[in-house]
């Protein structure tokens, strides 16, 4: 089927999965807006993402922990674009610790970017997807469900975020507004300062990532696969 939808928004999109996204839907004939903390990246990321396709890809300095910051992203691609037709809530942190040693600034962190983070983009996003009867993909994890020793608060981040996107679901189905989350397994990613190598050949790819927001947004308007989980074909 084809796609539909025009322009994406999606947040901590300068490198993994975000980056790997962005290069799949531009490849798609999207016109992507990422976002990041970081100018300098944030930079060298566009300029990446134009060379895949020219004048395609624009770059806003934002936080998820502000919602004032998400609403200014969403204005800044509603003004450059006439709409916003995807969102993806990908930016996300990683702080893995027994919680004896986990500590309070290491916990807020995680709900804020990781939950907190995704409701406020979410919600300055709603009005324009309202508009355009768009699609909303949130990139949890598979810590969403399953619990693993020195997770405490990646895993009551990641819990909540499947919990929050699918309620989500239920609440904007009827306004035409699709709603998935997406929840990988082993990644090849700079995540926890992961550097990616030969090594991670074994491990989803980001651009694998990408592929699956694709599909989904071809997929008949009549199906909504509300929860994918995927993992590597071969674990190790």
């Amino acid at each position: 089927m084809a796609l539909k939808y025009k322009t994406a928004l999606i947040t901590g999109g300068t490198k993994g999965i975000g980056f790997g996204i962005a290069q799949v839907l531009i490849n798609e004939g999207f016109r992507v807006a990422v976002t990041g903390r970081n100018e300098e990246t944030l930079q060298d990321a566009i300029q990446q993402l134009n060379q895949v396709k020219e004048d395609c890809a624009l770059g806003i300095v934002a936080d998820v922990r502000d919602f004032d910051s998400q609403q200014n992203a969403v204005n800044q691609v509603i003004e450059k674009w006439g709409g916003l037709d995807v969102l993806v809530a990908n930016a996300g942190v990683g702080h893995f610790a027994p919680i004896e040693s986990l500590t309070v600034e290491q916990w807020q962190e995680t709900i804020d970017i990781n939950l907190t983070g995704v409701f406020y983009s979410v919600k300055a996003a709603l009005p324009a997807l309202k508009k355009s009867k768009g699609y909303i993909i949130t990139v949890a994890s598979l810590a969403g469900t399953n619990f693993f020793a020195n997770g405490s608060a990646y895993n009551a981040s990641k819990f909540g975020l499947v919990g929050f996107s699918q309620a989500v679901m239920l609440d904007v189905r009827n306004d035409g507004i699709k709603v998935t989350t997406i929840m990988p397994g082993s990644v090849a990613t700079y995540f926890n300062n992961h550097e990616p190598s030969e090594r991670d050949a074994w491990k989803i790819q980001p651009e694998d990532i990408g592929q699956i927001v694709a599909d989904l947004l071809k997929m008949n308007p009549r199906t909504l696969p509300s929860k994918i989980e995927v993992r590597p074909t071969i674990p190790k």
